[in-house]
């Protein structure tokens, strides 16, 4: 089933019982992005992983960080033969102690760190031309957007519960609405954001050839009296 922008409007005005004159379109696109904000900030998803490559310029130990990067899961350089390695993250005191460490300071990187809001470093600076991919999760694009407004995005339409849920706690507090209903939003929420979690980051992530199948234990049942 899509879920679209409009349908989330609709739902959320039909559950506050509101309508268009208080909860108006802008307002309610403010509430849905905080609501995916909030979930993405606590969860994140398989849909939201991303690849991306670039070279690393003999020189130059900046790399630029990509504009929707929420945060990095790893760096992986290949080498002049075609090599495989993973890059070590360090902070940037550790940077600033190699660079001033002589004879250290080129070669192929074996580090990187946060540098600043733009650009990450690497270390030692890279002495040729190497392909580096950056796996990273990516800042999903909202339901609001009007490329995915009447298509669905990911969560909307695997995770309408979620999302409805989300945003009537946000919608709630905005209304200055009754603190049990907030409370009861925010439970269902709750409930919601953990069976998602669950799924995103413990079912989607395993292999029962590997693991073995998810089992639920039983309970042991009370001693017989007789």
């Amino acid at each position: 089933m899509t879920y679209t922008l409009t349908n989330l409007q609709d739902d959320i005005r039909n559950y506050t019982e509101v309508d268009s004159s208080v909860l108006s379109n802008s307002i309610l696109n403010t509430i849905i992005k905080n609501s995916e904000n909030r979930i993405y900030r606590d969860a994140d998803s398989d849909d939201n992983r991303f690849y991306a490559t670039s070279n690393l310029q003999s020189g130059n130990r900046y790399v630029t960080i990509p504009s929707d990067l929420r945060f990095i899961r790893y760096a992986q350089l290949t080498d002049g033969s075609g090599n495989q390695v993973f890059l070590e993250k360090r902070d940037t005191s550790f940077m600033a102690e190699y660079y001033n460490t002589p004879g250290t300071q080129s070669g192929l990187p074996k580090y990187y760190g946060n540098w600043d809001a733009n650009y990450w470093v690497v270390a030692p600076t890279p002495d040729s031309t190497y392909l580096i991919t950056l796996a990273y999760t990516k800042q999903p694009t909202s339901l609001t957007d009007s490329s995915v407004s009447s298509s669905g995005t990911y969560l909307s339409n695997k995770y309408q519960d979620l999302l409805l849920y989300g945003s009537l706690v946000e919608a709630y507090g905005y209304l200055k609405g009754p603190a049990d209903m907030l409370q009861y939003y925010e439970g269902s929420f709750q409930r919601a954001l953990q069976s998602y979690a669950i799924e995103q980051q413990g079912r989607r992530r395993r292999d029962e050839w590997q693991d073995g199948a998810i089992r639920t234990a039983l309970k042991s049942e009370s001693p017989s009296k007789y």
